[in-house]
């Protein structure tokens, strides 16, 4: 059934249904983070291999969004969901029950791609469904609905690794996909008003045009450096905290839930900030980012408390809040006829090289002290800051 030509009562389901759905990603990254430690050991294997399977997951889930918007102009949005969020709860269900960290990695890279549909076909929801002003209020609710994943699911996670174990964390992805797939199924509908066809060509051509765009091949890669920073501490953080500063997974949940908040809080503060020019928001950003992590590396040679980590990364992660939404705004000015496979090609590219970062400090040897982690955080923010000074010095059009 179209939902266009649906109730009233079933169109308003849907969308509570689509609202629910948009956090699900979150969550599959983040709600297992603070059972890293637990899962290291659970499995016999390397803080590494535990650190490649969220890896993994990036890597698919970018590379698949590269081509899932065409996709479902092709073939429908909702068939392709349905089969998703069976996958998902299967997937979800094999990891729960494997002892085997490369099976947990294969099916972290086919919820990757099964994710990828999910989310794009979510975002489509609301310009196939509304018009104007309508679809404007309710895209203005995405990015903090959105935002609830990375700052709910590891503070839940938390809990679920203490009281339980890690395993908890996956039977909850395979329950929360459930719910999802019955209301997909009982109050979901199409919404798409007219197939196109899949022309692997056409979006080719298209996507070299655009990467031969050096400005918006620079914005993608401050997008995904920004987001990068974040994944420093989600990648080595609960390591340290268990490990080195020996608290226990709830406080890990805490501590990620504290730096998703600045996340978001950095996105609140860019928005907010409208008397400067791109240029110098840019600028600012970038420069009090360095600053602080400097200042980090400096203390922390000395000084080793988690406290004093968690205070510099809320910081540092506000920081990137305030660039990836400066710059996300920027990337999508540059093709306004063709919004729909920009946005698809720079998520895609996004999280590829959010995966590249991830494996690089994951790889990047031992992590355990305030001044190693802000090492890594240096690592990343240098060459964040040196690509901004790039696309300030020189405006692309």
């Amino acid at each position: 059934m179209h939902l266009k030509d649906a109730s009233y009562q079933r169109r308003k389901l849907a969308i509570i249904l689509t609202f629910l759905t948009i956090p699900f990603s979150g969550f599959l990254t983040d709600i297992y983070l603070p059972s890293f430690p637990s899962m290291a050991r659970s499995l016999s294997v390397t803080e590494q291999s535990v650190q490649y399977t969220l890896t993994a997951f990036f890597l698919s889930y970018g590379f698949a969004q590269l081509l899932v918007g065409s996709i479902l102009d092709s073939v429908g949005r909702q068939k392709p969901v349905v089969f998703s969020l069976i996958v998902l709860v299967a997937s979800s269900v094999g990891i729960a029950l494997t002892q085997d960290v490369s099976v947990i990695i294969i099916l972290r890279i086919v919820q990757g791609i099964t994710t990828a549909f999910i989310v794009v076909a979510k975002r489509a929801f609301f310009v196939d469904l509304f018009e104007a002003e309508e679809r404007k209020g309710y895209l203005s609710y995405f990015t903090i609905v959105w935002s609830a994943g990375p700052i709910v699911a590891p503070f839940l996670g938390g809990y679920l690794e203490e009281l339980i174990g890690w395993k908890a964390n996956f039977w909850f992805l395979a329950i929360y996909s459930s719910v999802l797939l019955i209301g997909e199924l009982t109050v979901g509908g199409e919404t798409i008003l007219e197939k196109s066809r899949f022309h692997l060509k056409t979006i080719t051509s298209l996507y070299v045009s655009m990467l031969g765009n050096s400005g918006f091949l620079l914005g993608i890669l401050v997008l995904g450096l920004s987001y990068s920073v974040t994944m420093v501490f989600n990648i080595a953080g609960p390591f340290l905290v268990e490990e080195h500063f020996e608290f226990n997974a709830v406080v890990i949940g805490y501590c990620t839930l504290v730096l998703g908040v600045a996340w978001m809080l950095g996105g609140i503060i860019s928005k907010q900030v409208k008397s400067l020019r791109f240029n110098a928001k840019s600028m600012i950003g970038s420069m009090a980012q360095v600053g602080l992590v400097i200042l980090l590396v400096l203390i922390g040679y000395q000084y080793d408390y988690l406290v004093l980590l968690v205070s510099f990364g809320f910081l540092i992660h506000i920081c990137s809040g305030y660039l990836f939404t400066n710059f996300f705004t920027y990337n999508l000015l540059f093709f306004p006829k063709n919004a729909g496979i920009a946005g698809g090609l720079m998520g895609g590219l996004l999280y590829v090289i959010t995966s590249l970062s991830s494996f690089v400090i994951a790889s990047s040897g031992d992590i355990n002290s305030t001044f190693d982690m802000g090492i890594r955080y240096l690592m990343v923010s240098v060459i964040l800051f040196l690509i901004v000074l790039v696309i300030i010095r020189r405006p692309f059009n």
